[in-house]
């Protein structure tokens, strides 16, 4: 594990080099990278969601695509196309940007749905089937896509099963102050993102993210996880809760984050942290609640108060601390 949280920071220190004053929304996107997830990053117009992906993908030298979506995007834009050669006389496959290793879909949601569902097979099944032929993707295969919330013109919401298929939800926010200064002083010459570079190669991504999957997780945090997923289908305000994929992401995106904290464990805190990027976006709240101002992590939070941890941990794996905290909580 020691390994994993080395290579981590790594990667952190080195984002932060552009991204200032967002040391967990940093730590969240390398969860969604070593679960083997997707992010959305869902924030008002320059906040820095394009160079943060930029950022992660420099420094993990990744391949790297960038799709501007637009009203006029076809699937075939995103997944590519055959293309008849009139000297072979045959069908060349021409991969689309979507064949890459990190993809920052930008404005996600300006595409159509017709376009938008061609990224369904691609994130979930991690390959593209075109004109009959299935494509795999590359690994690893990560899709940073990015969005307005407050922009209705000219979008198009994104359907629940797009939605589901993120494994997190991110809000970059806007800056303190005395960290705007220290931004307008780093690009006083230049813009600091040229200046990233690889500071962990894709080979140690694929161990980080195979040694993630060792991650001992106790059959109480399982339950609890379970527990608070079910919450959110049988909430009064909830026309719609968040899906057994749901309860996977939230269960990989733990174990990642505990190894990021140097732990081989899991431990209900974790969960918690995890909880809104990882459920929020998965549930549909009905209009009576909307009209309420009632929102998605409000539900999260207010769930996370009321639903119980079992205090029964494995005293071999977790040390006594730990066990303490579980029965406290």
């Amino acid at each position: 594990m020691a390994k994993i949280q080395e290579s981590g920071e790594k990667v952190v220190a080195n984002v932060e080099r552009v991204i200032v004053g967002k040391h967990d929304e940093v730590r969240l996107a390398l969860v969604a990278l070593l679960c083997q997830g997707h992010l959305l990053i869902e924030d008002v117009p320059g906040t820095g969601k394009t160079v943060l992906a930029k950022a992660i993908a420099r420094s993990l030298g990744c391949s790297f695509r960038r799709i501007q979506f637009t009203p006029d995007l076809l699937p075939s834009d995103v997944t590519g196309l055959s293309i008849y050669n009139q000297k072979t006389q045959e069908f060349e496959f021409r991969p689309g940007p979507i064949m890459a290793q990190i993809v920052l879909a930008d404005e996600i949601n300006r595409a159509t749905p017709k376009t938008q569902s061609s990224l369904l097979e691609s994130m979930e099944e991690r390959q593209a089937t075109v004109d009959g032929v299935t494509y795999p993707m590359p690994e690893p295969f990560l899709v940073i896509a990015t969005q307005n919330p407050i922009e209705y013109e000219g979008t198009f919401a994104l359907p629940e099963a797009q939605l589901d298929r993120f494994m997190l939800r991110l809000r970059l926010g806007y800056p303190q102050p005395i960290e705007e200064v220290l931004i307008l002083d780093e690009q006083k010459r230049g813009h600091p993102l040229d200046d990233i570079g690889e500071v962990v190669s894709v080979d140690e991504l694929r161990d980080m993210q195979h040694g993630v999957r060792e991650i001992y997780v106790d059959s109480a945090v399982s339950e609890y996880i379970v527990r608070l997923v079910n919450a959110t289908r049988n909430h009064p305000d909830v026309y719609l809760g968040a899906s057994p994929r749901g309860s996977i992401s939230l269960y990989r995106a733990g174990q990642a984050y505990a190894a990021l904290g140097g732990r081989d464990y899991v431990i209900p805190d974790d969960i918690k942290r995890l909880a809104d990027p990882a459920l929020a976006h998965r549930l549909i709240i009905k209009t009576s609640a909307s009209i309420r101002d009632v929102d998605q992590s409000t539900i999260v939070h207010e769930l996370l108060d009321s639903v119980p941890i079992e205090a029964r941990v494995a005293a071999a794996r977790v040390p006594a601390q730990d066990r303490r905290q579980v029965r406290s909580a």
